[in-house]
This record gives structure tokens, C-alpha cells and sequence, in this order.
């Protein structure tokens, strides 16, 4: 499946679960999934991840669009073609579009997955923040594993004291 295609498809269903939320809950109010554990809950973030930098959406705005040019025009300079990287990079889009069409559509983001976890409250995020979550962490994980990634290089260079040969008899 092609980057793009998979990114779409990311940024659709994040936008179809976001419209589902505004249009069957109330703003603010929690439905138990799992009680105790997991509520949908309509939340609108203004900021970032957790919240940060809240009331920013112009600055947010463009910091996505930025974000977006950069992935695609550099994509091949900081991603392998395994397919660990091809994931990461769909779900990176992916999340980003998702989040920006909000901030251009709505002046804000619809968060609604709730967790609660031994008493602590998870912030609310959405498909978007977990695609975007997933692909970074793919990818910084990846780095450490695929061969041939910038990161791996330093790791992957032959010793400069061993003979190019190999090891020899004495």
C-alpha cells in the first residue's frame, strides 16, 4: 500500500471518528466505555499535545504546514524504504492532516479517547495524535534496527584497525 494512500486513509478516519463525536456527544460530558478505565469524551484542544501551547491555532496552523512540506520534500533523506519507515511516514502525514484540517475547519482539535489509569487522569487525544504518536515512536525505534538508516550507519562501519581482509592466521 502506497504512503499516501495509507495516510489518507489515516487523516479520513480520524476526521470521520472527530464528526461522529461533535455530532452525537455533548461538549465535555464522558460515556464510560470502560468505567473507570476508558471514556469517549468531547473535548475541544486548542493547543497541542496535552494542551500546550493553548490558543495558538494560527501558530499551530502553520507549524503543520510546515511539518508537512518538510516530510514529504526531505522524506528520502530521513527515511529507509522499509516498510517501517514507509509506515511511520503514513502515519506521521497522516495524523498531521487529520489535526490540520481541524485547526483550518474548527479553530480547534476534537479530542474524545479518555483514559484514566490508577487514579491518573491520561490527557484526551484523538486518531490523529495516536497515528502521529505510533509513527514517531516507529521510527525512532526503527532507527536502531534497519540497516542502512543514518542513525545505524556509525555502528555498521568496518574497524579501521582490522586488516580489509578479514582476520588472519598468524
Amino acid at each position: 500500500m502506497s504512503v499516501i494512500l495509507l495516510a489518507f486513509i489515516i487523516a479520513a478516519l480520524d476526521q470521520a471518528t472527530k464528526w461522529y463525536v461533535r455530532s452525537a456527544f455533548d461538549y465535555g460530558v464522558a460515556h464510560p466505555v470502560l468505567p473507570g478505565f476508558f471514556n469517549l469524551t468531547y473535548i475541544r484542544n486548542t493547543g497541542a499535545a496535552w494542551g500546550l501551547l493553548g490558543g495558538q491555532n494560527t501558530v499551530l496552523t502553520l507549524l503543520s504546514v510546515v511539518i508537512l512540506v518538510v516530510m514529504v520534500i526531505f522524506r528520502r533523506s530521513f527515511l529507509g524504504r522499509t516498510w517501517e519507515h514507509r509506515l511511520a511516514l503514513a502515519l506521521l502525514i497522516g495524523g498531521v492532516v487529520g489535526n490540520l484540517l481541524d485547526r483550518v475547519r474548527l479553530g480547534w482539535v476534537t479530542d474524545f479517547l479518555d483514559f484514566h489509569v490508577r487514579g491518573h487522569h491520561w490527557p484526551a487525544f484523538n486518531i490523529a495524535d495516536a497515528a502521529i504518536c505510533v509513527g514517531a515512536g516507529l521510527y525512532i525505534a526503527s532507527a536502531f534496527w534497519v540497516a542502512g538508516h543514518p542513525l545505524n550507519e556509525s555502528r555498521r562501519k568496518p574497524d579501521a584497525a582490522a586488516p580489509a581482509g578479514g582476520p588472519t592466521e598468524p
